[in-house]
């Protein structure tokens, strides 16, 4: 069965509540396969912010799902759950969800572009992502090279990957 991954991210309001009802919402439109640990994580770029706490989850998509519906799925669960994008460039966010992978399919289209163009910069995707997937080659490289190669960025992981049906 085909599988995507996505990443989520909050650093407004009760993060980890907001993470959990995104993850539900989706598993309730897809079967979850596997869900990543919670990381917490400093801010990149973006004005002065609390933390991020960031995951991933690794999804059953049907024959007859594509990347954009999925993509579009994401976003209508962002608005359900108060994203509102209108901040800042890399500024806070009360829930941010990322279509990082799509059964191996390359997509660059207005709005999306797979896999993730700026995961191979970024720990705390890479963790998570590595958790799911631990031997993807992503751009001629595992992720355990990419994490290798980078330097800074501050994550720690803050509970393992039974964390959306657990209370914090």
């Amino acid at each position: 069965m085909p599988s995507a991954v996505v990443g989520l991210g909050a650093n407004l309001g009760d993060a980890r509540r907001t993470l959990q009802a995104a993850v539900h919402r989706l598993q309730e439109r897809y079967g979850l396969v596997e869900s990543a640990s919670l990381y917490q994580s400093a801010p990149v770029g973006g004005p002065p912010q609390p933390a991020y706490l960031n995951s991933a989850v690794k999804l059953a998509v049907g024959a007859q799902d594509t990347p954009e519906a999925l993509l579009d799925e994401c976003l209508a669960v962002e608005r359900g759950l108060g994203r509102e994008r209108t901040g800042a460039l890399n500024g806070p966010r009360a829930l941010d969800l990322d279509l990082w992978w799509y059964d191996g399919q390359t997509v660059d289209i207005p709005g999306l572009t797979l896999p993730h163009p700026r995961a191979h910069r970024r720990r705390f995707v890479l963790l998570p992502w590595r958790e799911l997937m631990p031997g993807l080659v992503l751009s001629g490289r595992t992720l355990d090279a990419w994490l290798g190669g980078l330097s800074g960025q501050p994550v720690c992981r803050v509970e393992g990957p039974s964390w959306p049906w657990t209370q914090g």
